[in-house]
C-alpha cells in the first residue's frame, strides 16, 4: 500500500479555495506589458528615514528576538499614537500586542476566542482572509451583506437579522476592502445598539483607518459608549506608512483578551521581527506627516479613476476610504469571473472579480488605485476600449 500525503491533509484546509486576489496577480505578473489595478499594497516605497532607522538598529546589532508582546517602546508610540490621532487610551503593558502584520493579529483573535461551532458575523464584501481563519479555528462565518444602496455600509438591521444564540463576534472591516466604504461616527452608533446587550465582541480591523477621504477622521467603534472592552482593534503599518514587506501589525484591546492572545502568538510565532520594530518607532514618532503626503495623492488618483469609470459607463460607487474602488459590471452581461478573464487576456489589464471578496460581490470588479497615475490612466484607456469592443 502506497503512502498518499494528500489524504492527510486538514479537511478544512483542502476544501478551501486559493486567494481569489492572487489567481489574477500571478497571471498577470507572467504578462508582458500587462498592467495590474490587482494588488493593495502602495507603490510608495518606505520613507527614508523609516529605512535608515530600520537599517541602524542592524548596525548596532539589535538581531536578537524582543519581548513576546514587541518592544516596549513601540507598544508605547502604538498607544500614544492611537490617542492622539483617534482619542483612544490604552496602557501599552497589558493593552497591546506587536504581531507579524495586521492578518496575525487577526489570527491570534479568531483562535484565541472560537469553541467549535461558534458563528462570526463578517461583513461583505470583504478582505479575503477573514472566513478561513473562522473556519481554521473551528467557527463558522455568517456573511452580513452590505449593499451598494447603503454605501455597503452595515446597518443595524442587518445585523440584527444575522444574529443568533450562536453569534460569538462581529469583525468590522471598514475603511473596507475592497469597497472603499467607511462608516461614520453615527453608523457605529446605531451597530452598538444593537450590540449593547449581548455578549458579541467586535473585531474591528482598522488597517485602513489613516486612508479616509473626507473631512472628518476615521472614528473606531472602540470609541462609541459600551464598546471598549468587547472591541478590539487591529492594524498595522503596511498600508499608512508604505511598510508591506516589513510585515508589522498589532492589535488593542481589554487585557484579559490581548493576554490570552498573547499566549497563542509566543507558541505560533514567538515575537515580531525586530527590525520593523525599530522602523516603526521611527514612523510612529515622525511619520505623520508621510502620511499626509500619502493620502493626498491617493485622494487625486481616488478621482481620476472613479470619475473615469463613471465616464465610460460603468457605475462606480464613490470611495471614502483605502485605495480600491468598486466599479459595477452588471450592464456587460457578464460575471465577474469571465469580465476579469476576457479583460486580461484581451488588454492585458488585471482587475480582481468581485466575487473572491464573498458571494455578495458577484457584479463588481476590485480596482486599486495604489499605483501611478500614469498606469491609471492606461488602465482607463484599455478599460474604455475593452468596453467598446464588448458593447457592439
Amino acid at each position: 500500500m502506497s503512502f498518499n500525503p494528500e489524504s492527510m491533509i486538514n479537511r478544512t484546509v483542502s476544501n478551501m479555495p486559493p486567494s481569489g486576489i492572487r489567481r489574477f496577480f500571478d497571471v498577470a505578473a507572467e504578462m508582458e506589458d500587462c498592467i495590474s489595478l490587482g494588488v493593495g499594497e502602495p507603490d510608495f516605497v518606505t520613507p527614508w528615514h523609516i529605512r535608515d532607522k530600520g537599517i541602524y538598529s542592524l548596525e548596532k546589532g539589535h538581531t536578537h528576538y524582543t519581548s513576546n508582546s514587541g518592544l516596549k517602546e513601540l507598544r508605547a508610540e502604538i498607544c500614544k499614537y492611537m490617542e492622539r490621532r483617534f482619542g483612544l487610551k490604552y496602557d501599552p503593558m497589558t493593552q497591546a500586542l506587536v504581531t507579524v502584520g495586521g492578518s496575525e493579529a487577526i489570527d491570534l483573535f479568531l483562535r484565541t476566542v472560537i469553541e467549535p461551532g461558534d458563528e462570526i458575523l463578517v461583513c461583505e464584501p470583504s478582505f479575503v482572509c477573514y472566513k478561513p481563519l473562522v473556519q481554521l479555528a473551528g467557527g463558522v462565518p455568517v456573511a452580513i451583506e452590505t449593499k451598494e444602496e447603503n454605501d455597503f455600509r452595515l446597518t443595524p438591521e442587518e445585523l440584527k437579522a444575522a444574529i443568533t444564540p450562536r453569534t460569538k463576534a462581529l469583525v468590522l472591516p471598514f475603511p473596507n476592502n475592497p469597497t472603499g466604504a467607511i462608516m461614520t461616527k453615527t453608523d457605529l452608533e446605531g451597530i452598538a445598539d444593537v450590540l449593547r446587550n449581548t455578549d458579541i465582541m467586535v473585531l474591528s480591523d482598522e488597517i485602513y483607518a489613516e486612508l479616509t477621504y473626507t473631512d472628518e477622521r476615521h472614528v473606531s467603534i472602540a470609541e462609541i459608549d459600551d464598546m471598549y472592552d468587547r472591541t478590539v482593534v487591529v492594524s498595522g503599518f503596511s498600508k499608512s506608512y508604505a511598510m508591506t514587506g516589513w510585515r508589522l501589525g498589532y492589535a488593542l484591546g481589554n487585557p484579559a483578551l490581548i493576554k490570552a492572545m498573547t499566549k497563542v502568538h509566543q507558541y505560533a510565532i514567538m515575537s515580531a521581527p525586530t527590525t520593523a520594530q525599530y522602523a516603526a518607532i521611527e514612523a510612529l514618532k515622525n511619520g505623520d506627516a508621510d502620511i499626509q503626503v500619502m493620502r493626498e495623492d491617493y485622494n487625486y488618483r481616488r478621482q481620476v479613476i472613479v470619475g473615469g469609470f463613471n465616464a465610460m459607463g460603468l457605475h462606480c460607487f464613490e470611495p471614502k476610504g483605502a485605495f480600491y474602488c468598486f466599479p459595477c459590471i452588471k450592464s456587460t452581461g457578464m460575471n465577474s469571473e469571465k469580465f476579469c478573464e476576457t479583460l486580461l487576456h484581451s488588454k492585458k489589464l488585471a482587475v480582481v472579480p468581485g466575487n473572491a471578496f464573498g458571494e455578495s460581490g458577484e457584479g463588481f470588479i476590485r480596482c486599486s488605485y495604489a499605483y501611478s497615475i500614469k498606469n491609471i490612466n492606461e488602465a482607463l484607456n484599455r478599460m474604455e476600449a475593452f468596453l467598446r469592443e464588448i458593447r457592439k
